[in-house]
């Protein structure tokens, strides 16, 4: 199996003619599209509402073609909500789900009218010194412990992580939260990360509506929202089978009606806040092969690095290759694809089956949509790329230029060196 494009070689030839290559490309039609599928998927859910996940794809460009399709966003830092605010983000259209979190960030989510999602049960007293109040509608992440497994034997563990309230102390924080004046609440889980399986979230919002039926038997607190947060997947492999979004809405309906309507809490909004499945599909890094190296092990080095994509240098994550132009070539040569980085893992792929690659042909690495650009960095001196959006119209456009040398050195302050840097790099 073979996963494809969703740009020919043509099309990158005519991009790389204005946008020299590496530069991450992202597919109008696809994210749109998808979005539009998850809200008919959750549709018989009155209140239902996705918060992208703005670590994964913080481009104002693609935020606000999801606002577009009636996406809120749920961000974790100052700049994730100065930049939600920018692109027209307001009120309970943010959720801010943070943790070890500075005073001043809660301060902004408050002036923003976020949702505020504590992460712990010591930030009640924190926020309410922060903001000098508490908020009326506000939400808190759970955490159950131990592990969580699916029948398909896909599991994560909970126990481990350092985010969110235990059981004991998600009731008592409800208490305490009711007496300081919340009237609206909301529970918030991520249990497990990048699931390939429809089963992950109707299990997960099992759980969570048991827990807040209970919640609001014993504490009194009106549950006004669940929010499922992330870890609904994408298939990375070319041989794995992607989520169906339809059936996974579907099993989260029968958990609520099977559990809250019962209990009379058939008001109940249901929250997500997908980044990978959102976005992951519908971006690619496209580089070009400029090197091939014969030794131990065949190389074919490419302008892009780590910087520009680092999940297969700091996971060991699997990304498709597609070489554009030799779709339908035997996968007959086996090479590893690297980037210049002074670090051995800099490689995209380690003993990769491909087409026959000659220097310029044009490298196309999928799934790079979310945690992608995101999670650049300039180490090396290394400066990130581009970002283009490949509309639907067949036209494309520019929509973050790459970094330039004067961009790494203008943080500098120190002993005048700033001005001769300058001077350096006009002269070069």
């Amino acid at each position: 199996m073979m996963k494809k494009p969703f740009v020919t070689k043509e099309k990158v030839e005519e991009i790389a003619k204005k946008i020299p290559t590496p530069f991450h490309l992202y597919d109008e039609k696809g994210i749109v599209e998808n979005a539009k599928a998850v809200y008919e998927a959750f549709s018989w859910n009155k209140g239902f509402k996705e918060y992208f996940a703005v670590k994964a794809n913080p481009n104002p460009v693609l935020l606000d073609l999801l606002r577009q399709e009636g996406c809120g966003f749920d961000c974790s830092s100052k700049t994730e909500l100065l930049l939600s605010g920018a692109v027209g983000a307001q009120g309970h259209e943010i959720m801010f789900s943070s943790n070890d979190t500075p005073a001043e960030e809660f301060v902004l989510a408050d002036k923003l009218g976020a949702i505020i999602n504590l992460d712990d049960f010591t930030h009640i007293d924190f926020l309410e010194k922060s903001i000098g109040k508490i908020p009326e509608t506000i939400s808190c992440r759970y955490n159950p412990g131990g592990v969580f497994q699916m029948s398909n034997g896909i599991m994560d563990n909970p126990g481990d992580a350092k985010y969110g309230l235990t059981t004991e102390q998600i009731y008592e924080a409800f208490k305490i939260l009711k007496e300081k004046g919340a009237k609206r609440f909301g529970i918030h889980a991520f249990l497990a990360s990048n699931t390939v399986t429809n089963e992950y979230y109707p299990k997960l919002a099992g759980q969570l509506f048991e827990l807040a039926v209970d919640l609001q038997k014993k504490t009194g607190a009106k549950i006004a929202f669940i929010n499922l947060s992330g870890g609904v997947g994408i298939p990375y492999q070319p041989d794995q089978e992607g989520n169906d979004i339809y059936a996974i809405g579907q099993g989260v309906k029968e958990q609520y009606d099977k559990i809250l309507v019962p209990a009379g809490m058939d008001d109940v909004a249901i929250y997500t806040e997908m980044g990978r499945f959102m976005m992951g599909p519908y971006g690619a890094l496209v580089t070009k092969a400029i090197h091939e190296k014969h030794t131990y092990k065949e190389y074919i080095g490419v302008d892009a690095c780590a910087v520009n994509l680092m999940r297969p240098a700091m996971y060991g994550a699997y990304h498709h290759i597609t070489v554009l132009g030799k779709e339908n070539e035997p996968c007959d040569q086996v090479y590893d694809v690297t980037g210049s980085l002074c670090e051995n893992n800099d490689k995209f792929a380690i003993d990769r089956k491909l087409p026959k690659i000659e220097k310029g042909d044009y490298l196309f690495i999928h799934d790079t949509g979310a945690h992608g650009y995101s999670m650049g960095y300039n180490y090396n001196g290394k400066l990130k790329s581009a970002e283009v959006l490949l509309q639907k119209d067949g036209s494309f456009k520019l929509i973050r230029r790459a970094e330039k040398p004067m961009d790494y050195f203008a943080t500098f302050d120190c002993l005048n060196v700033y001005p001769k840097i300058c001077k350096i790099v006009e002269e070069n």
